[in-house]
């Protein structure tokens, strides 16, 4: 039982993380608020008896992908969003799909799941296996990520560059 109130505890600080991130103005209040969200899903797998899972989530996703994230965010010097009313045919299509789309997936989830009583601990994947996954079988798209999230950040770089700092360079060259 205790199990279970965690559970939903977290999951609803999960869902008002989320929300928050898509309502902040800000974006390094969202930033902030998506950090909410990676350390409620590691605290949700700890308590699912995910620990290697868990550990990943605040090192890989909590850690160093939010640092990125905000490397970014200041490097591009983004300010407080501006607010359009939206598109009509956004608002047309879109709610309905919404709609749609998450009664779809909510009609899968519990027509489908396949989930009953597991024994705590009893999920597969070791640590050793899940390594072996991602370093042997998985290695190259472990690296083409890699290489990706490398190009955006020059990406960033190119695009917050200065005006002025790259007429400088042109005239120096």
């Amino acid at each position: 039982m205790l199990h279970l109130s965690l559970f939903l505890i977290f999951g609803a600080i999960c869902i008002t993380g989320a929300i928050n991130l898509l309502v902040q103005r800000h974006p390094i209040n969202s930033a902030l608020s998506l950090v909410v969200v990676m350390g409620s899903l590691a605290v949700e797998y700890l308590l699912l008896g995910a620990e290697f899972v868990a550990a990943v989530q605040v090192i890989v996703y909590a850690g160093a992908v939010m640092v990125l994230f905000v490397f970014v965010i200041m490097l591009l010097n983004a300010g407080e969003e501006e607010q359009t009313s939206g598109s009509r045919v956004a608002i047309l299509f879109g709610i309905p799909g919404m709609i749609i789309g998450s009664v779809l997936l909510a009609w899968v989830l519990v027509a489908r799941s396949g989930t009953g009583e597991v024994a705590l601990g009893a999920l597969p994947g070791s640590p050793r296996s899940i390594a072996r996954l991602l370093f042997r079988d998985f290695l190259l798209p472990f690296e083409v990520t890699s290489v990706l999230v490398l190009i955006a950040i020059m990406g960033a770089v190119v695009l917050a560059a200065r005006p002025e700092a790259v007429e400088h360079t042109k005239k120096e060259g």
